[in-house]
């Protein structure tokens, strides 16, 4: 969670890290002027985490405002990329390769380094308000679901289309299937 400036910068360097190699700064002015997709979901992951910086820190009237500013921002680009993703789920380190349908409960807890492949759904099974606590380093496939009270392990991978609705504990293998089990 977001509590400082400083903690804001890293989380910052830190999302969209496969973006951060390289001249930044001239594949940024160009993926804006090509108005590529990539471009609006770095933004997305800006407004996300300065309107987290700003709820978490900001209880000023100033800080209020600048939290409902980045609130805004982030959900008229989020309507416009398909994603809904609000504040303090994601741990430092979050990358979305696609644009599309990304949709997680605020009450889902996130790792550091998650990927999000696109069509994804991370949120309660309907039957209960718990929520998914997925650990570190997870990689989550295109099309994959996470949902009911399930804990995911470090280092796991999901496979595209998987429909996660128990808890894997163990860490560093690969699940995958409908619904999904240990493959590898």
């Amino acid at each position: 969670m977001i509590q400082t400036k400083s903690d804001l910068q890293r989380y910052l360097q830190e999302d969209n890290g496969y973006l951060h190699n390289g001249d930044e700064n001239s594949r940024k002015a160009y993926m804006k002027r090509a108005k590529d997709a990539e471009y609006y979901i770095g933004e997305f992951l800006v407004y996300l985490r300065k309107e987290e910086y700003y709820r978490n820190c900001g209880s000023s009237l100033l800080g209020k405002f600048c939290a409902l500013y980045y609130e805004r921002k982030k959900n008229r680009l989020g309507n416009q990329l398909g994603f809904y993703i609000d504040t303090n789920c994601f741990e430092e380190g979050l990358t979305i390769f696609h644009h599309g349908s990304i949709i997680v409960n605020p009450n889902s807890r996130i790792g550091k380094n998650c990927k999000l492949h696109g069509n994804n759904c991370i949120g309660n099974s309907g039957n209960s308000e718990a929520c998914p606590v997925i650990g570190n380093n997870v990689d989550i496939g295109f099309g994959a679901v996470v949902i009911g009270n399930v804990q995911i392990a470090d280092h796991i991978t999901i496979g595209a289309n998987a429909v996660v609705n128990k808890s894997f504990t163990e860490p560093g293998i690969t699940i995958a299937g409908v619904p999904a089990k240990r493959i590898k």
